[in-house]
């Protein structure tokens, strides 16, 4: 399915839906009542600067039938260019809104990323517990073949070697009346190598047939999970959403809301992982955030 209702920015070759977050979740929830699947893709300055050079990066941006802006560079050099995006539009945001607005239609989510349950746990499946209302999680222990329920209420959570994913998903839950919890799953560092460990987190998901698939694995392997998966539940949607499951389930906090809307967030996620983003941020995203911005008045001027 390719989304037509909206115009496109095009933001060094790559076109961003003019399209609010809640426009998002009103096509998401109408393409469902139809029976049609779909993709949304996020990309930040770190995947705009990918797809400028790299044609894999590329080809996952054209196979989306969304593409939102999750970056505040995107939004400036929008508007500096003549043609401003309404807003920016979070994957870490995405997961909330989708998950409320499937919860008001009583349909189903799938929960893909987080921290794997402790290495220590090798018998029972895992278990969250919260305080409260309950609803049933369905989630996939980390030996083929076992499964468990985790038990979701309102307000305080109790986590018994959890992953990240069955406490992203039991939140998930507790926030959004009406949304169902087809499972969860944290699949272990690497499993992408194993071919077994594969088809085996992909089959987990496909018998589910959830109405909407969360894959925070980051870019650019939840993009080739979801590319997997949608040949075998071409009724359902995908979001890649990064970091967004760790965010959902505590395991990483997300920056203070005037950093996210000043556009800073990136300094926190830097200053709360500085090994692993430093050299991104600095050496490459950064250089071509600012080429990004200085190009964009040049593109005005062409078109005037």
């Amino acid at each position: 399915m390719v989304i037509e209702a909206f115009d496109r920015v095009q933001l060094d070759g790559t076109g961003i839906d003019r399209i609010t977050e809640d426009e998002v979740v009103a096509v998401v929830r109408d393409a469902l009542s139809r029976g049609r699947g779909g993709r949304i893709i996020t990309p930040n300055v770190d995947i705009l600067r990918r797809a400028s050079t790299d044609p894999e990066a590329r080809r996952h941006l054209n196979d989306a039938d969304l593409i939102v802006a999750d970056g505040m560079p995107l939004i400036w050099a929008s508007r500096l260019g003549g043609a401003p995006l309404p807003e920016r539009v979070a994957g870490s945001s995405l997961i909330w809104t989708l998950s409320e607005g499937l919860g008001r239609d009583e349909r189903s989510v799938f929960v893909i990323g987080g921290t794997p349950a402790p290495r220590a746990w090798n018998a029972e499946p895992e278990r969250a517990v919260l305080n409260g209302p309950t609803v049933e999680v369905p989630i996939v222990g980390r030996r083929r073949g076992t499964a468990g329920t985790a038990v979701a209420g309102a307000v305080t959570v109790r986590e018994v070697r959890a992953s990240g994913a069955v406490r992203a998903a039991v939140r998930l839950a507790a926030a959004s009346p009406g949304l169902r919890i087809a499972g969860a799953v944290s699949p272990p560092f690497g499993f992408e190598r194993d071919e077994a460990s594969y088809a085996e987190v992909c089959e987990q998901v496909a018998d589910a047939r959830p109405d909407l698939v969360f894959v925070g694995l980051g870019f650019p392997k939840q993009e080739l999970v979801i590319e997997r998966l949608r040949g075998l539940l071409p009724a359902t949607w995908f979001v890649g959403c990064g970091a967004a499951v760790n965010f959902v389930a505590g395991d990483v906090h997300r920056a203070p809301r005037w950093m996210q809307r000043t556009g800073l967030e990136w300094a926190h996620r830097l200053g709360t992982e500085p090994r692993r983003l430093a050299g991104r941020y600095l050496r490459h995203d950064a250089p071509y955030a600012l080429r990004l911005l200085a190009r964009a008045p040049r593109r005005r001027t062409r078109r005037g």
